[in-house]
């Protein structure tokens, strides 16, 4: 079901239609950064003579991705100008009892969509108190609107309830860095630092795939001598790289880590100096590393001692060094301490606040480190302040022209608003920039609740999934139509100019959240007019917090390449390099915490034998809504593909052309398969850019961690069974699957 009116969308994509041709001048290109991962590399649009009438060029001026773009930064404008683009605001009017989907869409104005979502909302709060209307952002927003979502949710709708799709990405590593260093930067070292080290450990993350332009920073490191070492349940494309990889299962992170801690500490290899002048905890580490030896760490993993030994002397003993982790093993309910434990590996070793040295959880998403920074999670206000923190509370109110204590205290994570939706606290539910009905881990929970809300309004570019629930469909803004600011993945905080303007009747982000403040009444804490003056808001509500933008303006960012934050002053240069000198407790010193390594929400059992880990695939980002309609990324993966071991395949019968039957406590799907010896004999990979039948989050699971309330989706006990044969649909997705071994494995 279309939610568009066809006949605005005659515009189609030529360089004409697209208010783009009076742009340009001659040989020039519109400049422009990629609206998807967290490198967010630099592009221009030229015209051309060929259909869609213009052409996508990486910019050699940013120095980012030296040069470069992947094959989705490439095809990157190409679902800004889909036909399936919504364009006008659309209702679903008397939907009774029939299932809201059912309900066909009818077009609306934007003063009636206005006024009818803020006298609804109002109604509700009257009824049921300000805390039963959410909000749900995303972390490929610009920092503006992330700033302004905050905002609006606290001052606006004076609600406790917001939290983002980055409580799905970084919560993690955010919770472990600020335990350590006391402050959450993706990259504790800008990217150019990678070339400087000589040992470079990459657990869990599949940079070739999730970010391909940070590729040639390996490449150039170890060309330069570097050793890279890869830790992840698949031989992925960047373990093809690597000199040594460990084939871990998940859910074992923190054992291993131990196990290389426990040579580290027994051998005196560890900096010693450094461990005594710039952290406390020590203690604590030796305690819990003590029985870990390579001998037990080898019997528990599968992991020969030797490996253990030569990954431990080999990092220890390197003159620079640097660790960087992912997805694989934050999101699991031991993330946070998993992180810790390789955050532990570069303190030990005195690896940290220098060239060619630094710990870092790389980002996924587009502004996942700016996201979680000005006041999108539940905890927190502008400038990575804490919500129930008077002090943080004073300024930022001070700032916004409001009492403190009208400011509403911390909500809850991402997945539990759904919780409070079945509850019956929440009945309203604004969703703006994400898709949580694919993104959420236990999908089908996720479904109940939208379906129990008396109403959703989404704002996005597409009929998406959740918005398949939806009452409201605001047509918002793509990221060429946005201008703004973005944070990448080093926290380098740069400006992305306007390309062009909103096609038909929609709006731009920005605006449509600001007209809904005046509809409620709060319109002159709203008066902006330009995403600059936001920013320069937020500037001052950040100021003097961790995350310090303060010094940051939109001249000198469209004058420099970027600035790093923390930024306290227009005179300040920025801080590419963190904690050279000091680290942001207050005493200065990073805090080491021995692991104690726990077990996941589930193992394996004889009902259910296997372990279903979820990523990525190059060619998709996140739910998939934008690249799924991008013909040229959606044709090299049509559908999920299910990776799993000969060993597997042989004890279920597999045979070519058959498809797989995954259950597990929360659902059952079936998929294409694909047969490697690249991946662990006990795991399952699925990719998770689906929605529907296709969905790997109907499995998954939604045990949270304690502390940052990440799902376990990376470790998810199932059952395998064999399907005969293969859906027409499906056809050809595995190229083969079933009867390939050692095929290139995705993530």
């Amino acid at each position: 079901m279309r939610a568009h009116v066809p006949d605005q969308h005659s515009r189609r994509g030529s360089v004409v239609g697209m208010g783009l041709i009076e742009h340009f001048d001659g040989e020039t290109g519109l400049e422009t950064h990629c609206c998807f991962c967290s490198m967010q590399c630099r592009m221009e649009l030229h015209v051309t003579e060929e259909q869609p009438g213009w052409a996508v060029k990486p910019s050699q001026t940013f120095p980012v991705a030296t040069g470069r773009l992947c094959q989705k930064g490439f095809h990157s404008p190409r679902h800004a100008f889909h036909p399936d683009r919504i364009t006008t605001p659309v209702v679903r009017l008397g939907t009774g009892a029939a299932p809201i989907e059912s309900v066909p869409w009818q077009p609306a104005g934007w003063n009636e969509a206005f006024e009818s979502i803020a006298k609804q909302i109002q109604e509700l709060q009257a009824q049921y108190g300000r805390d039963s209307v959410a909000v749900y952002g995303g972390g490929s927003l610009t920092n503006e609107v992330c700033y302004l979502l905050g905002k609006f949710t606290r001052v606006a709708l004076g609600s406790r309830y917001i939290d983002y799709n980055g409580r799905y990405c970084m919560s993690s590593a955010a919770a472990a860095q600020n335990r350590a260093f006391g402050a959450d930067r993706g990259l504790t070292m800008p990217l150019s630092e990678i070339v400087n080290a000589k040992y470079i450990i990459l657990a869990g993350t599949n940079i070739a795939e999730c970010q391909p332009t940070m590729m040639p920073y390996l490449l150039a490191a170890k060309k330069n001598g570097a050793v890279i070492v890869t830790i992840d349940p698949r031989q992925t494309m960047t373990s093809k790289i690597a000199d040594i990889h460990v084939k871990l299962q998940p859910g074992f992170d923190s054992v291993f880590v131990n196990g290389l801690l426990n040579v580290i500490i027994s051998e005196s290899l560890y900096d010693q100096r450094f461990v005594a002048e710039r952290t406390v905890g020590f203690d604590s580490v030796v305690e819990a590393v003590r029985d870990f030896t390579p001998e037990r760490v080898s019997a528990i993993t599968g992991i020969y001692e030797e490996k253990i030994r030569a990954i431990a002397r080999g990092f220890a003993r390197a003159e620079s060094g640097i660790v960087m982790t992912a997805r694989g093993l934050e999101q699991q309910i031991n993330g946070v301490e998993h992180t810790l434990n390789y955050i532990n590996l570069a303190l030990l070793c005195g690896k940290i606040g220098r060239p060619g040295c630094g710990f870092g959880a790389v980002t996924g998403q587009a502004n996942g480190q700016g996201g979680r920074e000005h006041g999108q999670k539940a905890d927190q206000l502008p400038g990575y302040r804490l919500i129930e923190d008077p002090e943080a509370r004073r300024h930022v109110a001070e700032v916004w022209g409001v009492e403190p204590d009208s400011l509403p205290g911390k909500g809850v994570s991402a997945y539990e608003l759904f919780d409070k939706v079945l509850e019956g606290e929440i009945k309203a539910m604004i969703v703006l920039g994400s898709n949580p009905l694919v993104s959420s881990p236990n999908s089908g929970r996720v479904e109940e609740a939208l379906r129990k809300l008396d109403l959703l309004v989404v704002i996005d570019m597409f009929e998406t999934e959740t918005a398949r629930f939806a009452h409201w469909l605001l047509p918002g803004s793509s990221f060429l139509e946005a201008e703004g600011t973005l944070t990448n993945v080093e926290g380098r905080v740069f400006h992305r100019p306007k390309v062009c303007e909103p096609p038909g009747n929609a709006k731009l982000d920005m605006d449509i959240i600001c007209e809904l403040a005046k509809r409620l009444g709060s319109g002159k804490y709203f008066a902006y007019g330009t995403p600059e003056r936001v920013f320069d808001e937020l500037r001052r509500a950040s100021a003097g917090g961790k995350a310090d933008y303060s010094g940051i303006t939109y001249e000198r960012l469209q004058e420099e390449q970027g600035i790093f934050w923390p930024c306290p002053s227009e005179g300040h240069p920025g801080t590419p390099l963190m904690y050279a000198e000091r680290f942001e407790h207050a005493d200065g010193k990073a805090r080491l915490v021995g692991i104690n390594p726990g077990k996941p929400a589930e193992t394996m059992s004889r009902e259910y034998p296997y372990l279903l880990t979820t990523g990525r695939v190059g060619s998709h980002y996140l739910s998939g809504a934008q690249t799924r309609r991008t013909e040229a990324l959606t044709s090299k993966s049509p559908v999920p593909v299910a990776e799993v071991h000969p060993t597997l395949a042989a004890r279920i019968g597999l045979r070519p052309g058959d498809n797989i039957k995954l259950t597990s406590r929360r659902g059952t799907a079936v998929f294409p398969v694909r047969v490697t010896e690249d991946i662990h004999p006990t795991s399952v990979f699925v990719p998770f850019h689906w929605g529907g039948e296709r969905s790997v989050n109907r499995l998954t699971s939604d045990a949270l961690h304690p502390v940052s309330r990440m799902p376990e989706f990376k470790i998810c006990a199932v059952r395998v069974e064999r399907i005969e044969g293969r859906d027409r649909e499906h056809e050809g997705a595995g190229a083969g699957a079933a009867s390939e071994s050692g095929g290139r494995a995705r993530k």
